[in-house]
């Protein structure tokens, strides 16, 4: 393909990707109030516990067109997750004309193991966010108001969830370099205290508070996904030695190290 029709089919493949996604937020923008009170959540109950200790925290809108201005913001974001499949198969379509057959193959799996693994993140953070919320409105002194904005909030919230999500994306990230020949599972066993360091280090800038109990929360499944990786990461140095593959990218032709076509 010319450069002219690189362009053309990227135009085609955004303009569907943006239909996709106002016909997301306009379905979004109805269930406005369900998707609303789903973020929410988390913090209704640490709230409602906080004034019953007499702490005045709640969440607030600052101006006039705030609550209009959120809505649009949660909208879209929604419906961006409600046609991720659609925009995501824009993109992989206008990439997979580069690639090989066998590396098309590797792609769908390794996409098909990080979607879950995001979302097993993701699930984590809903879930250890409360604690996180109920330590920090702790430290508010009584007879002083917490008031909250909403979208600090959600922008706070929104920061657990990714955070958490590619955290548990970095066991599918060594697997990935091991399959390449750019890791060995020996140096990824063999440095496992660095790994842990690293691990609660992560944990502490991600996790709200840095509390001891939410950063294991978080370095727990981690350690424990690397370490699966790890083993197949072994397992797929054993299939080599067996078969006497050695992978160095120095040794490929400059055709296998570019799949790419000129």
């Amino acid at each position: 393909m010319s450069l002219r029709e690189h362009l053309r089919e990227l135009r085609k493949r955004l303009t569907v990707s943006a239909i996709a996604i106002v016909v997301g937020l306009v379905i979004a923008w109805f269930f406005y109030e369900e998707i609303f009170g789903f973020l929410r959540q988390p913090v209704d109950d640490v709230v409602a516990e906080a004034q019953d200790s007499g702490r005045d925290i709640r969440l607030v809108l600052g101006g006039v067109i705030d609550a209009f201005s959120l809505q649009i913001k949660i909208s879209l974001v929604a419906g961006m997750l409600l046609t991720s499949p659609v925009w995501l198969l824009q993109l992989w379509r206008f990439i997979t004309p580069g690639l090989h057959r066998k590396e098309r193959l590797w792609s769908y799996l390794f996409v098909s193991i990080a979607a879950p693994l995001f979302a097993a993140g993701a699930y984590l953070a809903y879930s250890v966010l409360p604690f996180g919320l109920q330590i920090l409105f702790g430290f508010t002194p009584e007879g002083v108001g917490n008031y909250v904005p909403v979208d600090r909030y959600l922008t706070f919230y929104l920061r657990m969830v990714f955070v958490f999500g590619i955290g548990f994306l970095i066991p599918l990230i060594l697997v990935i370099l091991n399959f390449v020949g750019l890791l060995e599972a020996k140096t990824i066993i063999s440095k496992w205290r660095i790994v842990v360091l690293l691990v609660f280090l992560f944990s502490a800038i991600a996790t709200p508070t840095g509390d001891p109990i939410n950063m294991t929360l978080l370095a727990a499944p981690i350690l424990l996904l690397i370490a699966i990786a790890a083993g197949i990461a072994w397992l797929n140095d054993w299939r080599r030695l067996r078969k006497g593959e050695k992978i160095s990218f120095d040794e490929l032709s400059d055709e296998e190290a570019s799949p790419l076509p000129d």
